[in-house]
């Protein structure tokens, strides 16, 4: 039977690319697929990236009970399936989930034995650094993302593990330890 690890962390802390390094290494884990309403991007696969779904096939599946966990992000529904996650950990498969941290408190509702790790910033100071040095949103969304930071690190409080991703080598290894 694999293992189920969600990680969660606010916009900016850093997750994906800790993610995405944490899995160069461990071919042993896998992320999971979500499900989305939005449309394909350039270069974009379903059943790879996403499971693309209308509308009316995503509120299907959420008036059938069929998600783990879903969210609404600017007008475009997310999604993970149960049945996605239960065959991967029945074929023994490793799976990672990178939601926000609601989402991750109602997957640890359902499945218990899922592992919660939620990526911090070294600082809020260090996380709006982040956000500004981007230069790919506006104040008003910047603002938007520091003022959901509360309730971020509110829920982590009801997390497994926090770990602080001062530098993505230190981060992995941390998570390297908690998957171990």
């Amino acid at each position: 039977m694999g293992r189920l690890f969600v990680i969660s962390g606010s916009s900016g802390v850093g997750k994906g690319t800790v993610i995405n390094e944490f899995l160069r290494r461990h071919s042993d884990f896998k992320l999971s697929i979500s499900c989305t309403t939005r449309g394909k991007r350039e270069g974009e696969e379903h059943g790879v990236n996403y499971f693309f779904l209308s509308q009316e096939e995503f509120k299907k599946c959420v008036e059938n009970n069929e998600f783990l966990e879903w969210a609404e992000f600017s007008g475009n529904c997310y999604g993970t399936k149960k049945e996605f996650v239960e065959n991967c950990l029945s074929k023994g498969e490793n799976l990672i989930l990178e939601i926000d941290t609601k989402g991750a408190l109602n997957v640890k509702k359902i499945m218990p034995e899922a592992t919660l790790i939620f990526i911090a910033p070294p600082s809020v100071e260090e996380l709006e650094a982040r956000l500004r040095g981007r230069h790919t949103e506006t104040e008003e969304a910047i603002q938007k993302r520091l003022a959901s930071i509360k309730s971020e690190i509110e829920n982590s409080k009801q997390y497994d593990y926090v770990v602080v991703n001062d530098t993505v080598e230190n981060a992995v290894k941390k998570i390297e330890e908690i998957t171990g």
